[in-house]
């Protein structure tokens, strides 16, 4: 479901990129097929320097679908950045790769916590991102990353994602699975 940036992929994630519903929540927004392809190896180049964090999310016939990234990683955190290409809203997909995701950063990347600032306007993704229940509303317990968030005015909700809660919502998705599995 997930795999490292190629810029091989460039065509199909700009195409699902700049569609209406996608573009203005995209981070690094770029205007033109040939900015996506240099910004792609950009990332790539960050990735190896160690600045963040990137995957490009495949559906189920590996073709590319959108992307998950950690961007500015500071004291084993970091704000996560993920986007999906229209024709794959609604269809399942947000949940598996986030939590793929995590348990690469959380068990093989030495990453505590995953920090999400989502557009208080952009009600899709603050629905998608309260729907996991290793998710938590961090405006209040994070005042700090909040209010720099925020600086000149509180456009973005924080949510955090920390490595214990994680952990005990695998944990307790593998006792159920092994319970369900004797029944």
């Amino acid at each position: 479901m997930l795999k490292k940036r190629d810029v091989h992929e460039s065509h199909a994630l700009f195409e699902l990129m700049t569609h209406p519903d996608v573009f203005p929540f995209v981070r690094h927004k770029v205007h033109s097929y040939e900015e996506f392809v240099f910004a792609t190896k950009q990332t790539i180049e960050a990735e190896e320097r160690g600045e963040l964090i990137s995957r490009t999310i495949m559906d189920e016939w590996g073709s590319p679908i959108g992307t998950i990234n950690l961007y500015d990683i500071e004291n084993g955190a970091g704000f996560l950045g993920t986007w999906l290409g229209k024709p794959y809203h609604g269809k399942g997909y947000n949940a598996p790769a986030k939590e793929e995701f995590f348990k690469e950063l959380f068990y093989e990347m030495d990453i505590e916590s995953i920090y999400m600032s989502i557009r208080k306007v952009n009600v899709r993704s603050r629905k998608a991102a309260e729907k996991l229940p290793y998710v938590v509303l961090a405006n209040e317990t994070r005042p700090d990353v909040y209010a720099r968030l925020n600086e000149k005015e509180a456009v973005f909700d924080l949510y955090e994602v920390p490595k214990d809660l994680f952990t005990l919502y695998l944990m307790r998705n593998d006792q159920e699975n092994e319970q369900a599995m004797e029944a």
